[in-house]
């Protein structure tokens, strides 16, 4: 059997974009597996992994958790096909049963679940606010009473200009504007405390990928 790194080359070999460089594919899926992890994760959350792409971290959540508990948004299906061709081991789909829709609404009801555990590794980097305020209607109507979002940011410097823009940016989503967005962490707070919503920063080094600062959204407590 090939290792991770080897069936990343081959889908790269295909012209598929991998979420970022080859070298850090492994890396990332496993540091988005530790993060929910440390979160309170167990092989029976249910995890909606929003932007799942080829599969980089729904390789290692569809192993752990149990049969139909994974489900993926990827609008890009050549990149989702790629994935489940090339990344997953035979005969894993029909044991794990992973779900997918390629909706690229961020329409999370199209599963009719209720998740423990919704999570967008480097999606937040490339799209609009608008973008992420539906984002977050959607995890307000489709989490558990106790369910988590986990996401990820670049957080808006004075070099490092607050996102304005309505398109989003970046190789994996079909623009014609290579790189990344920032938003101010004062500005997702906010709009979290309007849908009843807290937000915190997590900051550990461990499980950073990338200098992106990880996102803890929940329902408040009041």
């Amino acid at each position: 059997m090939k290792t991770l790194i080897e069936r990343a080359k081959r889908i790269q070999a295909e012209g598929i974009f991998l979420g970022g460089k080859l070298e850090n594919f492994e890396i990332a899926g496993r540091k988005l597996m530790i993060t929910l992890l440390s979160e309170g994760l167990t092989p029976s959350s249910k995890v909606l992994d929003i932007g799942c792409g080829c599969l980089r971290g729904g390789y290692w959540l569809i192993h752990f958790l149990d049969k139909g508990c994974y489900f993926g948004i990827e609008p890009n299906t050549k990149m989702l096909d790629a994935g489940l061709r090339l990344l997953l081991e035979p005969g894993l789909i029909n044991i794990k049963q992973p779900r997918f829709h390629h909706n690229s609404d961020f329409d999370f009801t199209v599963f009719k679940e209720r998740f423990d555990f919704l999570v967008a590794l480097s999606i937040w980097t490339h799209i609009s606010k608008s973008q992420i305020q539906t984002m977050l209607a959607g995890f307000v109507n489709t989490a558990k009473a106790d369910g988590i979002f986990i996401t990820s940011y670049y957080n808006a410097t004075l070099f490092k200009p607050d996102y304005k823009g309505l398109i989003p940016i970046g190789t994996g989503f079909h623009s014609n504007t290579l790189g990344f967005v920032h938003h101010r962490f004062d500005w997702i707070r906010s709009e979290c405390k309007k849908k009843g919503l807290e937000a915190k920063e997590i900051k550990e080094k461990a499980f950073k990928y990338w200098n992106q600062t990880w996102v803890r959204i929940k329902h408040s407590a009041n």
